[in-house]
C-alpha cells in the first residue's frame, strides 16, 4: 500500500524516475479500487445507462488521473525517453503496445539525465 500512497503524495511530480515496481504496485492497486468502485456502483444504482460503472468508478478515475500521468512519465524518465513520449498512445492499437513495451523495460542503470535510479535509492 505504501507504493500507491507513494505515488499519490506525488501527484504533481513529473520530474524524475519511477522503478516498474512502483508503477506496477500503482496499477495493481487502481485495479482494484476500480473493481471496488464497479461493485459500489451496482450496489446503489449508480451505473450509468446500462453500463456497469457509474459515479463511484467515474469519481476515483478523475482522483487518480493526474497521479497515473505523472507515474508513467516518471517510468518513461526511467527507460530514458521523455514524458511527451506518452502520447505515442494516440496511435491507434500499436502506440498502446509501444507505450506498454516501453514501460516494462528495464530501467537505465545509474544516473541519466532525468535523476537517480529508484531502484538504487529505497522508500521508506
Amino acid at each position: 500500500m505504501k507504493w500507491y500512497f507513494n505515488v499519490l503524495k506525488k501527484y504533481d511530480e513529473f520530474r524524475g524516475r519511477a522503478s516498474k515496481k512502483e508503477l506496477l504496485m500503482f496499477v495493481i492497486y487502481n485495479l482494484a479500487f476500480v473493481g471496488a468502485a464497479i461493485i459500489t456502483d451496482n450496489i446503489t444504482g449508480t451505473t450509468a445507462a446500462g453500463l456497469p460503472y457509474g459515479l463511484f468508478n467515474f469519481l476515483y478515475i478523475l482522483a487518480v488521473i493526474i497521479p497515473g500521468l505523472a507515474v508513467a512519465v516518471r517510468r518513461l524518465h526511467d527507460v530514458g525517453k521523455s514524458g511527451w513520449f506518452s502520447l505515442i498512445i494516440l496511435i491507434p492499437v500499436v502506440g498502446i503496445i509501444w507505450l506498454f513495451i516501453l514501460l516494462c523495460k528495464k530501467g537505465i542503470d545509474g544516473e541519466n539525465k532525468y535523476g537517480f535510479n529508484p531502484e538504487e535509492m529505497a522508500i521508506e
